[in-house]
């Protein structure tokens, strides 16, 4: 059996296989992606990922509904990052980390506020419809909403079952406590375990949400400027713990964003600090998974373990386009935040759901109960207080000067302290208002 599949609008007539609507779609899009990297029609935009397998299926099936529903007056079009020749030819939308801007684009580029294109557009955008701690990931110190929260995820440790088993320890005994971890990790280590634990997005994981769990703001006021401030008591034993471990083998470091993450799917490392939106991934491979929630320290005075941040991609929107495209932008903004459309996503990639009415796609997706319970408890708390650095000039240099002193501890002798002392120290001189504008302020 054959089945002919055309576009409407600038058609590509294809005979394929009848292999099913993800499998179709996932055709479509390869060439939808070479021809998003030429010449398009003044209603075609693009939208570059990194995403693949069923996530990409998913995506590329939503697309492909959007665009029949627009009756030919205009497509998004994909792009694969992995797959382009020239990266500083910009789309208007990009799902990714503004953490990974150098690899989508060569560079780091202007992305217009969410929220202005949704009102230049006439699209309704309602912060107050998202989860507070979804929106909290996303907006700004007013906030408003800078992108659509489509792939957030919250920090979870997963381990890999069956090494947990041959090493003698009960893979349905959760670990609490970065003690019982170190614990745990020497068993699999004493057991041949080359690669008792990893991570994946190290910033995020081991130093912003180590800081929040243990009552310690990321970001501070100090005087009229926002001021970073991840070296205080709990980041530097931690950092100081993580090293120790590092240099008895029981932890490996192997980067600071997603590369953590192939070498837990491989069964190369037992154990991952990371993203709890892997999962689904991890089931896929084939691997006996289990998460639970991120350690915590049960020394320090008031820690509240669940207090994690909710991190990851977001739909974000190019600056320097045309006006009409970012009517079209936000049209799909509005048909992705769609009740139906949001429930089909969530099931289908494990990322956190962007408002209530999306949780109750992820009851059958395999994820343990009691995580979706917490994990929807958390995302429903105020963010009223928040402390967490913001997408934006202070999280990007933060992320990227704790790469490069953490660096330091892995490879030298240097102090936890004085890595996290330097860190603060560069984002602070990076981000400070020039000294002309600091006088004219406090002149006033």
């Amino acid at each position: 059996m054959k089945t002919k599949v055309q576009w409407r609008q600038g058609s590509y007539p294809i005979w394929m296989d009848a292999l099913g609507r993800a499998a179709v779609a996932r055709i479509l899009w390869t060439l939808l992606g070479g021809a998003a990297a030429g010449s398009v029609s003044a209603q075609d935009i693009s939208l570059r990922h990194d995403l693949d397998g069923k996530r990409l299926d998913t995506l590329a099936t939503l697309v492909l509904r959007f665009n029949d529903e627009l009756k030919g007056k205009g497509r998004v079009l994909l792009q694969d990052v992995r797959g382009l020749e020239n990266r500083q030819a910009l789309p208007h939308l990009a799902l990714l980390d503004p953490d990974d801007s150098m690899e989508f684009f060569g560079t780091r580029p202007r992305f217009r506020p969410l929220h202005a294109v949704m009102r230049e557009g006439r699209q309704r955008l309602d912060a107050t419809k998202f989860y507070p701690q979804v929106a909290d990931a996303v907006n700004d110190a007013s906030g408003r909403i800078q992108a659509l929260p489509i792939a957030l995820a919250l920090p979870v440790l997963f381990t890999n079952r069956e090494v947990l088993r041959k090493a003698g320890v009960d893979p349905d005994q959760p670990v609490k406590t970065w003690w019982e971890l170190q614990k745990v990790a020497g068993e699999i280590y004493d057991h041949g375990g080359k690669c008792p634990l990893t991570t994946a997005r190290f910033a995020w994981v081991h130093s912003e949400n180590v800081a929040t769990q243990h009552g310690e703001p990321v970001v501070g006021r100090v005087g009229r400027v926002d001021r970073v401030l991840v070296n205080g008591m709990v980041n530097v034993k931690h950092l100081a713990l993580l090293a120790s471990w590092q240099k008895s083998r029981y932890f490996h470091y192997s980067g600071p964003g997603l590369e953590g993450n192939q070498r837990f799917l491989s069964g190369e490392c037992a154990m991952l600090t990371g993203e709890s939106s892997l999962y689904a991934e991890a089931r896929r491979a084939g691997l006996d998974v289990g998460v639970t929630a991120l350690p915590h320290y049960d020394d320090v005075y008031g820690v509240k373990p669940a207090d994690v941040l909710p991190d990851g991609a977001g739909l974000w929107v190019l600056a320097g386009h045309k006006k009409e495209d970012y009517k079209l932008a936000a049209r799909f903004v509005a048909f992705m935040m769609r009740p139906e459309v949001q429930k089909e996503w969530v099931h289908a990639t494990s990322y956190l759901p962007m408002t209530p009415v999306a949780v109750t796609a992820l009851r059958d997706s395999g994820i343990p109960q009691h995580l979706l319970d917490a994990a929807q408890k958390r995302l429903s708390v105020s963010r009223k207080g928040s402390t967490r650095a913001k997408h934006g000039p202070i999280r990007d240099r933060l992320h990227e000067f704790l790469g490069e002193e953490v660096a330091f501890v892995w490879t030298t002798d240097r102090p936890a302290k004085e890595a996290l002392d330097n860190t603060v120290r560069r984002v602070n001189a990076a981000i400070a208002p020039p000294a002309k504008a600091m006088a004219t302020a406090g002149k006033r």
